[in-house]
């Protein structure tokens, strides 16, 4: 082949970084990590205790009161169960070539994808929702449109009202077409905050019906439908992790570098009547 028909090949300085979506459910403010202690490897346990609430006796005057009774106790056990790695390489040429830096970009992504798998795992637990604070079901979901979408945001915040569950702190978590359909409803758009005109961090969008609301592609669904709206409030789910491992290698057949690295945790719905799910389809 003559060299006047060899075309070089052109590596670009800059490397096409990947779309991420916002990563959710294990935010602070979202769960909680009141338990997480020190975790060294999958099949660690975290051990939560609760207590009874004291029966309120009526005292009368120159009367005995009740024997002091004792407090039910119970404990329940947040498994450090889900192991999660990555393992990659490498090439030195490719980092050669390459102006930005090819290892600190892949270590970013393997990042972002622990946390993203660990986020869907998390969301997974509406499942363990308590009977009676849900909204529609997987044979008769809701179909919002954007004249109610702001109505059932109301109901969940009934559901959770109803429950005793604590007013502050409270969030929901929406999917984008969902979001859509409130930014059609002025009693979204002017509630009263600037949080509602923009996108914050780590998705979210505003504040409404008494939810900080966040939005994801998170938010678990059947077949891109049957979609599970989660409202609730961060004593709901305990949640616990720890990067256990991670340890850079040189490849023995080739001239690489690689990298692996080792991610375990475990979430709880610990109060099952803190959360309150709404099954939602698309109109």
């Amino acid at each position: 082949m003559s060299l006047n028909n060899f075309i070089p090949t052109i590596w670009s300085a800059r490397l096409l970084a990947a779309l991420s979506k916002a990563l959710v459910y294990g935010q602070p403010n979202i769960v909680n990590r009141d338990y997480e202690g020190e975790i060294t490897g999958g099949g660690d346990t975290v051990k939560i205790n609760s207590i009874g609430d004291p029966t309120i006796g009526t005292y009368s005057k120159n009367a005995d009161i009740a024997d002091p009774e004792t407090l039910t106790d119970a404990q329940r056990v947040l498994l450090i169960d889900q192991q999660k790695y990555f393992n990659f390489q490498v090439d030195d040429v490719d980092k050669a070539q390459q102006k930005p830096s090819v290892m600190d970009e892949a270590m970013r992504r393997s990042a972002y994808r622990l946390r993203d798998v660990a986020d869907s795992f998390i969301a997974s637990l509406y499942t363990g929702v308590a009977a009676g604070n849900t909204i529609g079901d997987d044979t008769t979901p809701k179909v919002p449109t954007k004249s109610d979408a702001y109505e059932y945001l109301v109901d969940l915040c009934v559901l959770l009202d109803e429950a005793n569950v604590p007013t502050e702190q409270r969030w929901c978590v929406v999917p984008p077409w969902f979001h859509g359909l409130l930014q059609k409803d002025d009693r979204f758009v002017k509630a009263g905050t600037a949080k509602t005109d923009q996108v914050l961090a780590n998705g979210m969008v505003g504040e409404a019906a008494g939810f900080t609301i966040l939005k994801s592609n998170n938010v678990p669904n059947t077949a891109g439908a049957k979609y599970k709206i989660i409202a609730g409030h961060p004593i709901a789910i305990s949640f616990a992790e720890q990067v256990v491992k991670v340890e850079g290698y040189r490849m023995e057949k080739r001239f690489a570098d690689g990298v692996k690295g080792l991610h375990v945790y475990g979430a709880k719905l610990v109060r099952p009547t803190c959360i309150a799910v709404m099954t939602a389809s698309k109109s």
